[in-house]
């Protein structure tokens, strides 16, 4: 059965395109099939794996526009059991033509269960803020996945999602449910960074993922030239802890 898992957090900036990249190809590696999903306008995960954003055909946006259009069309592989649906410039445009679609925040999930093509996983990427394409994204996911940078103010962001997850799960989607949290650009030598983590156990408890993912340019640097960081430096601690992650999702905890 697939596990559908939307990243979300309303904050820019946290990792959600890296992390949806890294891993999708970590899971991949576990000879799992997964499916990625681009829903941010701004296509920094479809850029990661080397397409235009700007010269897409059929992307996400067809996918939720038109009925018509299946995820067969739409889909590209873009690793060994690896596939994405790309972003393109028009889905900063959903905002306004879903306006009056009626179930507008249904028809990524719609489309999806149209679909006879079978993934072990399929991995939402959406955009910062709590619009359509968010919305989109928590209706057609089983489970949410947070990204939390090791600050202070992203922790507000936190607050926000989760009360959003709240009214989808009681709306619109009863069956959603978080998956958990991770602490992305941790820095081992900041007391706040650390303080920031204890306070997100303390909070979260056992939904707070043990792996955390450190900072480093090399994160940067790997989407360049269009590979993963397992990809780009296989053996460093960043891989390492993607991989990491990867196995406490797929063993289906945390903490």
């Amino acid at each position: 059965m697939t596990r559908t898992l939307v990243i979300a957090n309303q904050k820019g900036g946290v990792g959600k395109s890296t992390s949806v990249m890294n891993l999708g190809v970590a899971l991949a590696e576990r000879g799992l099939s997964v499916l990625l999903i681009d829903l941010d306008p701004q296509g920094g995960l479809t850029a990661a794996f080397g397409i235009d954003s700007y010269d897409i055909r059929r992307s996400a946006f067809s996918l939720i526009m038109y009925s018509h259009v299946s995820l067969a069309r739409v889909m590209r592989p873009v690793r060994s059991r690896l596939a994405l649906v790309p972003a393109s410039i028009d889905l900063a445009a959903c905002e306004i033509q879903l306006a009056a679609i009626s179930e507008r925040a249904h028809r990524l999930r719609m489309s999806l269960e149209r679909s006879r093509i079978p993934f072990d996983y399929i991995l939402i990427d959406t955009p910062p803020g709590l619009g359509v394409l968010t919305a989109n994204g928590l209706v057609a996911a089983d489970e949410v996945l947070i990204p939390v940078q090791c600050q202070y103010l992203a922790m507000r962001g936190v607050r926000a999602l989760m009360d959003t997850v709240v009214r989808v799960k009681n709306n619109l989607n009863s069956s959603l449910r978080l998956a958990g949290l991770f602490g992305t650009m941790f820095r081992a030598e900041s007391p706040h960074a650390q303080e920031v983590i204890d306070e997100l156990r303390d909070v979260f408890g056992q939904k707070m993922f043990k792996t955390l993912i450190h900072y480093d340019d090399a994160v940067a640097e790997a989407p360049i030239v269009g590979l993963s960081v397992l990809e780009y430096i296989p053996r460093h601690s960043i891989a390492q802890g993607y991989r990491a992650l990867a196995e406490e999702i797929a063993g289906g905890r945390a903490n």
